[in-house]
Formats: structure tokens, C-alpha cells, sequence
């Protein structure tokens, strides 16, 4: 199924029938008009597959990305009534769902905005904007739409989802790249411009660029963590707060494992340098991009539940490793909010692992810098349990390094510093990554009662509160409820959520523990 298609069914889904195109509502932005379509079922406008940057082809293959320029006939009216193209995906070797040879073009670096219906231009509401998740590698602007907490909130905002540069094309990196005029970290780069385009022209659709709070999940949640901390941290930067959602700290390779992964890319493209691949046929440059991964895996370059491309210290994007960085205060300092499921590493397990010879071995890929010490620690720290122990140990241990940990990094060295900061942790739904979504954008618990519906309400209720006032206790717009949220700073207090019960509870119970300790105080060693 296409995903022109894929859009299609998944806006009739939410008419479920009723949508119908009243008008076409129009927005100049200075340099372009753009034509959006009214849905009448949300009473929103949407705009989609809007460039913030002019396309990243050719000599702008790995070059940072350049702001869009003026049309040659700014007096046409462009068509933004049908979804973009998404960017060109790529999925690690371990995983099932390998996508299609053409999914996906470089011309890719669109955003789509979500507008309430007969809002002004003086309007100043405030904007949600949301970076998709994927590891790095897959996804795409439509899967981060905010039409749910839109409605929960009676259009109280304005929502705006990007999309950036992913795998090979976003997140190529090493010293020899470098030289040969790569830019690093371009997926982070394409991220903040498209920030910067919202601080430029938000405003014609009627919000206010001084209330930006920017939100992602997995490596959305990363993006998020990394637009604080790149370039050190801007004391000014183009958002006011941040909502960090199971944030993805995979592990950061270092340079022989960069240098690999440029060698692997020219070496399937038949290239010896960067200038060969800017000019390699499109088509061709996605299959020899895919096979990277299937060629690293197999080579142990790195395991399973790793997207092997993604953010990595180049020393001026990202100066530091994450957990230093935040550490050493050296992020932007704004409100900020995280959160975790409970069982956040069985997606990333391979269930096929039985015996502790596998596990060891994994763990020698996942961390190939670590020492024996390190290992015989981290089975000391994670002892196994129950039917299946490898697996749940394995679990345990990835969960815990990859998102469960750095949110108690993040929330304690945000509450150092001063700022407001929330945390929560969900133990509803399967419990499992990403399982607090189906609360936040699923319309049917709109309409079906009991405990679901209640839930659903008491998340919409303080996570749009957050998104819209920087404080999940500000405003609720259903009648459940609920104590009140503390900030983090106050003993380190956290909200949970279970099926039938939610309150507060400290982090000491999740995270604040000996486990997070220990990998905070390893990260030369693991690097995260």
C-alpha cells in the first residue's frame, strides 16, 4: 500500500465518513501562498508536505540544509492538499519489515501543519511542533500528526510535524567524510531548520513563534533530547519547552565504526569518495543505502534492537556524548517533560536468545569497547528471573540503557539546574515501547467508556496541558480526576499510570537506582 493510499485511509478512519472538502483555505507566508484542505469532522485546516529547505540532491547530497528558496512565480497558489514525499527509509537487519527498493526520495524535507479552522493570523495560539520517531532510519511527518490532543483540547493549538534526512542520507559521518565537505549530523541540522522556519512564518497561520514547545517519541524523544543539547546548548533557541517521549539513546559509534559504515556505502556503490556518491542515480543509491545494513549486521557491526545509523559526537552539532552533556548542564534550559513504559526493551530482543553464551555475545556487539569487567557487572546487576530468564534479562538491561535510564539522566540534571521538569512512567496497555501512543491518538476511546476512556482523558488532559502550557496541571478539559503532578525537583517525585490506578511515586522505585548509575558512570566506555 502506497502512502498516498495509507494517508487516505488513515484520514477516513478519523471521519469515519463524515469529512467533507467545504473550502480550500489559503495562507501566504511572504515567499509562497499555499492552498490546505478543511476537514469539517476536527474543524481543522491542513497543510501538507510544505519545503523548509530546498531539496537535498546532487552537490546538496550531505551538505547542510539550505533554507528554501523564493519560487520563480511567487504569485502561484502551490498545492499543499495531499501528502508530501516521505524520505527515503531504511531498516536495520534484524528487522522484518524491509522496505520496498523505491520507498522513499530525497526530495523529502516537508513539514504539514494543522491549522484550526477560521483561525486568524493574529491569533498567537501556541504551537506544537512533533519530530516523527523510527530510530533514525524509518517514519515520516504523517505518523506524528497531533489531530487527537487537537481535538481533546478544543483546538487550542497549532500543530506542525516535520520530516529530516534518515540512515545513511541523515546520519553519515567519520573523519574521512568529513574532509571530503559531509557535514555531520545532517538529520539533526535538517530538524532545526525546520524549527527555524517555524520561528519565520508560524505566524501567518496564526500562531505564536514565542510559544513553541517541540515533542517526539523513541527517536523522536532523541531528536528532542539532541535539539537541547546541540552546539553545547543555545542560550536562545527556537522553542520555549520540550517533551521527550521513551526517548532513544542508542549507543553513539565512534570514529572506526563511522569510517565503516562510509566504507560499506561506497564500496556498494562502487565509489571512493564522497563527490562519486552525490552523483550516484537515485534509485541506485537507496539499494546500495539499504544493503549497508543488511552487510554491517551481518558482520557484527552492530546488533539487534540497534538502527545502526543515528546521532553521533562530532564535536560541533554534538559536541559530547548525551549523558555528559546533560551532566555537565551543558543544554538548553527550558521546561522540560519525559517519560517510559515499563517494559521498554522486549521489542528490541531477539526472542530466539536462550543461553548466556548469546547474551555475552550480544552484549560484546552492542558494546564492542566494553571489558570483561563490564559485562560480568552488568549480569551481576541483572540477574535473570522467571520462565525465559535470558530474554527478560536482556530486555532488562537494553531498556533500562537505551530509554529508561536517560530519562532519569535527564530529569535529574534539568531538575540541577533549576528548570521545571515532569516525568512519567505507563504500565498500561502492553507496557511495551511506545504503548502510551494508542492514549494519545487513537479517537475511539472519544466514544467507548470505562477504564480505557478514563485513561485516555487523564493523559490528554495533562500531556496537552504540558504541550500548551508548559505544565501538565494547568488545564483539563474532561472531568477526570487526578493529584497534582510534581515537578520532578520535588524528591524526585514521577507520576505513574497502571490500568485501574495512577498517583505519585518516587523515581527511586524506577530509576534512580544503581543500574542507571552504572551505565551513567560508563558512557566513555559504552558511549551513550
Amino acid at each position: 500500500m502506497n502512502r498516498l493510499l495509507v494517508t487516505f485511509v488513515v484520514l477516513a478512519l478519523i471521519c469515519r465518513g463524515k469529512c467533507t472538502t467545504l473550502a480550500y483555505p489559503i495562507v501566504d507566508v511572504g515567499y509562497a501562498t499555499y492552498r490546505g484542505v478543511y476537514n469539517s469532522t476536527l474543524q481543522v485546516n491542513d497543510y501538507f508536505g510544505i519545503p523548509y529547505a530546498e531539496p537535498p540532491v546532487g552537490a546538496l547530497r550531505w551538505h547542510e540544509p539550505v533554507p528554501y528558496g523564493l519560487p520563480a512565480n511567487s504569485s502561484v497558489v502551490f498545492n499543499a492538499t495531499v501528502p508530501g514525499r516521505i524520505c527515503v527509509q531504511g531498516v536495520p537487519a534484524w528487522s522484518t519489515n524491509i522496505p520496498p527498493v523505491d520507498s522513499g526520495s530525497e526530495d523529502c524535507l516537508l513539514l504539514n501543519i494543522i491549522q484550526p479552522a477560521n483561525t486568524t493570523k493574529h491569533a498567537r495560539l501556541p504551537v506544537v511542533v512533533s519530530i516523527h520517531g523510527g530510530g533514525y532510519t524509518v517514519g515520516n511527518a504523517d505518523i506524528a500528526q497531533q489531530y487527537v490532543l487537537m481535538r481533546h483540547s478544543h483546538n487550542a493549538f497549532i500543530s506542525v510535524s516535520i520530516q529530516y534526512r534518515l540512515g545513511a542520507y541523515g546520519f553519515l559521518g567519520s573523519s574521512k567524510y568529513s574532509r571530503e565537505g559531509g557535514s555531520p549530523n545532517l538529520g539533526l541540522l535538517d530538524q532545526r531548520l525546520a524549527l527555524d522556519w517555524v520561528q519565520k512564518h508560524i505566524s501567518a497561520f496564526g500562531g505564536d513563534p514565542d510559544k513553541v514547545t517541540i515533542v517526539g517519541g523513541s527517536a523522536g524523544g532523541g531528536s528532542v533530547t539532541s535539539q537541547m543539547i546541540m552546539h553545547g546548548g543555545a542560550e536562545n533557541p527556537p522553542f520555549r519547552a520540550v517533551m521527550a517521549q521513551f526517548p532513544w539513546w542508542q549507543q553513539y559509534l565512534r570514529e572506526e565504526q563511522l569510517s565503516t559504515q562510509f566504507t560499506l556505502l561506497l564500496s556498494a556503490t562502487n565509489c571512493t569518495s564522497l563527490s562519486c556518491l552525490r552523483i550516484v542515480p537515485e534509485d541506485d543509491l537507496k539499494a546500495a543505502s539499504q544493503s549497508t545494513y543488511a552487510t554491517a549486521y551481518a558482520n557484527g557491526e552492530y546488533g539487534y534492537g540497534h538502527f545502526y545509523y543515528g546521532p553521533y559526537v562530532d564535536g560541533e552539532v554534538i559536541q559530547d556524548l548525551p549523558s555528559k552533556e546533560f551532566r555537565a548542564g551543558h543544554f538548553t534550559k527550558v521546561p522540560t517533560f519525559v517519560d517510559r513504559a515499563i517494559y521498554e526493551g522486549i521489542v528490541f530482543t531477539n526472542r530466539s536468545i536462550t543461553t548466556k553464551e548469546e547474551e555475552t555475545k550480544d552484549l560484546e556487539t552492542q558494546f564492542p569497547y566494553a571489558n570483561d569487567s563490564f559485562i560480568e557487572q552488568v549480569y551481576d546487576l541483572y540477574a535473570p528471573e522467571g520462565t525465559n530468564s535470558t530474554f527478560w534479562q536482556r530486555q532488562a538491561w537494553f531498556g533500562d540503557y537505551t530509554i529508561n535510564c536517560p530519562t532519569y539522566y535527564i530529569a535529574s540534571s534539568v531538575a540541577a539546574f533549576g528548570q521545571p521538569i515532569w516525568k512519567s512512567v505507563f504500565a498500561a496497555g502492553s507496557q511495551t515501547h511506545g504503548a502510551i501512543g494508542s492514549y494519545l491518538s487513537d479517537l475511539r476511546y472519544d466514544s467507548t467508556p470505562g477504564a480505557n476512556a478514563t485513561l485516555a482523558n487523564l493523559i490528554r488532559d495533562a500531556y496537552g496541558s504540558f504541550l500548551i502550557h508548559n505544565d501538565p496541571n494547568a488545564q483539563s478539559w474532561s472531568a477526570v480526576g487526578k493529584p497534582a503532578w510534581p515537578d520532578y525537583n520535588v524528591n524526585s517525585q514521577l507520576f505513574a499510570f497502571n490500568y485501574t490506578e495512577f498517583g505519585v511515586e518516587k523515581d527511586a522505585r524506577y530509576d534512580r537506582d544503581e543500574r542507571c548509575e552504572f551505565f551513567w558512570n560508563n558512557g566513555e566506555t559504552i558511549q551513550n
